[in-house]
C-alpha cells in the first residue's frame, strides 16, 4: 500500500477539549517564563519553539484523518526535542536523545499500522474501519497486530511501560515551563492518537473482549504500580512529578484504562481525567518551578520549611496534590469515580470482577456519595 500524504482537518467536540485545554496551559505556562526564563537564558529559542510546539498541537487536534494526525504528531516530537535540551548541558543533550529515541520507536510502530491498515484511516464515529475489515481478504490477525502497535506506537507520547523512560528523564532537565507542558499537554498527544485509531479509525466493537483489550489493560495495570512507587523513592522535585505523570497517564482508573474500558462512562471519565490531569499537571510544576526559581532548591528533601518560605505557592501545590490523588470534592475525585463505575461495567471479565470487590461494598455501605 501507498501511504499519500493526504491532509485533512475536521472539528468535533473531542477535537475541542484538547484544544481548550491546550491553549489554557500554554499560555498559563508561556505567562509564567517570562519570568522564569530570565535565569535560564536564549530566551528568544526558547519562545520560538514554544509558539510552535503550541501550533502544531492545535493542527494535531483538528486532524481529519489519521495520516495528517501522524504528520503532525512528528512535527510535534521534533518542535519539543529542542525545550528539552534547552540548557545544552551533558545531561539535557543525552535526555532529548532518549526522548528522540523512543519517540521515533513510537513512530515507527504506528507507522507500520498505518502502512498495512489498507484504508485512508478517516476519521468516522464507531470506526472506519469496522466496513474494511468486515470485506477483507486479510486475515484478522493483521489488523490486530496493527492496532497494537498503533496503541503502542502512541503510548510512548503517554508514558506507558514499558516506554516511560523519557519522561522522569526529560522533566529535570527542561526548563520548569516547558515541564509543564510537556507533562500536561504533549502526553495527551498520545492519548488522542489512541482515541482516533481505537474509536474514530477501528471502532471499540473490533477490540471488545479480544487479546487487544487484555493486552492493553495488562500494561496499564503495570504501569500505575510502577511509576507510583518510583515516584515515592525519587528525590527530585521536577523528577518526582514525571514519575507520577507515568502513573497519572496509565493507572488503571486513569486515561488508559478509561479508554480501554470502551464503556460510555470509562470514556466520559477518561476525557474528565484528561482535563482535570492537564490543569494539575500544569500547576504542580509550575509551582515546582517557582520553588526551583526562588530558592534553587531541585530536590524534596531539601523542602523542610518551604511552606513558611512560600506560604501561597505551597497552598496551591497541596490543593492541586489532593485534586491529582482524587480527593473530595476536587476534580480529580469526579473523574475517578467515572473511571471506577467504566470499569464496572466493562465486560473484561477479570477487571469487571476486580473493581466490583473493592467498590461494590462501598456503594452498598454509602461510603461515596450520590449512589
Amino acid at each position: 500500500m501507498d501511504i499519500v500524504l493526504n491532509l485533512q482537518f475536521h472539528s468535533d467536540s473531542i477535537s475541542i477539549i484538547f484544544s481548550v485545554l491546550a491553549i489554557i496551559v500554554f499560555a498559563c505556562a508561556g505567562i509564567f517564563s517570562f519570568e522564569y526564563m530570565k535565569h535560564e537564558g536564549h530566551h528568544l529559542r526558547y519562545t520560538i519553539f514554544y509558539v510552535l510546539s503550541f501550533v502544531v498541537f492545535q493542527a494535531l487536534c483538528f486532524a481529519g484523518n489519521l495520516i495528517t494526525y501522524y504528520f503532525f504528531f512528528e512535527m510535534l516530537t521534533l518542535l519539543t526535542f529542542p525545550l528539552v535540551l534547552h540548557n545544552g548541558s551533558r545531561e539535557a543533550t543525552m535526555a532529548g536523545l532518549k526522548y528522540l529515541f523512543y519517540s521515533l520507536c513510537g513512530a515507527y510502530m504506528v507507522l507500520f499500522g498505518l502502512y498495512f491498515s489498507n484504508s485512508s484511516l478517516s476519521f468516522s464515529e464507531g470506526g472506519y474501519m469496522n466496513s474494511i475489515i468486515a470485506g477483507s481478504t486479510h486475515t484478522d490477525t493483521l489488523y490486530v497486530v496493527c492496532i497494537i502497535l498503533m496503541i503502542f506506537g502512541f503510548s510512548v507520547k503517554a508514558g506507558m511501560f514499558p516506554m516511560h523512560a523519557w519522561l522522569p528523564a526529560a522533566h529535570p532537565v527542561a526548563p520548569a515551563p516547558a515541564s509543564s507542558v510537556l507533562s500536561a499537554i504533549i502526553v495527551k498527544a498520545g492519548v488522542l492518537g489512541i482515541i482516533r485509531t481505537v474509536f474514530f479509525v477501528y471502532g471499540k466493537d473490533f477490540i471488545i473482549g479480544n487479546i487487544v483489550q487484555n493486552i492493553w489493560m495488562i500494561f496499564t495495570l503495570i504501569t500505575v504500580f510502577m511509576g507510583s512507587m518510583l515516584a515515592y523513592r525519587e528525590d527530585g522535585l521536577k523528577k518526582r512529578l514525571a514519575y507520577s505523570t507515568v502513573s497519572q497517564v496509565s493507572y488503571i482508573s486513569y486515561i488508559l484504562f478509561g479508554l480501554a474500558t470502551t464503556t460510555k462512562t470509562g470514556f466520559d471519565g477518561a476525557l474528565l481525567q484528561v482535563v482535570a490531569h492537564g490543569i494539575v499537571k500544569c500547576g504542580l510544576f509550575l509551582c515546582a518551578g517557582a520553588i526551583i526559581y526562588k530558592t534553587g532548591k531541585t530536590k524534596v528533601s531539601q523542602l523542610r520549611g518551604i511552606g513558611k518560605q512560600m506560604p501561597v505557592t505551597m497552598v496551591c501545590f497541596t490543593i492541586l496534590s489532593l485534586s491529582l490523588i482524587g480527593i473530595p470534592p476536587t476534580g480529580g475525585f469526579v473523574s475517578k469515580w467515572y473511571l471506577a463505575i467504566g470499569g464496572l461495567e466493562s465486560n473484561v471479565s477479570y477487571i469487571s470482577t476486580s473493581y466490583s470487590r473493592i467498590f461494590t461494598p462501598c456503594v452498598n455501605a454509602r461510603i461515596f456519595p450520590g449512589r
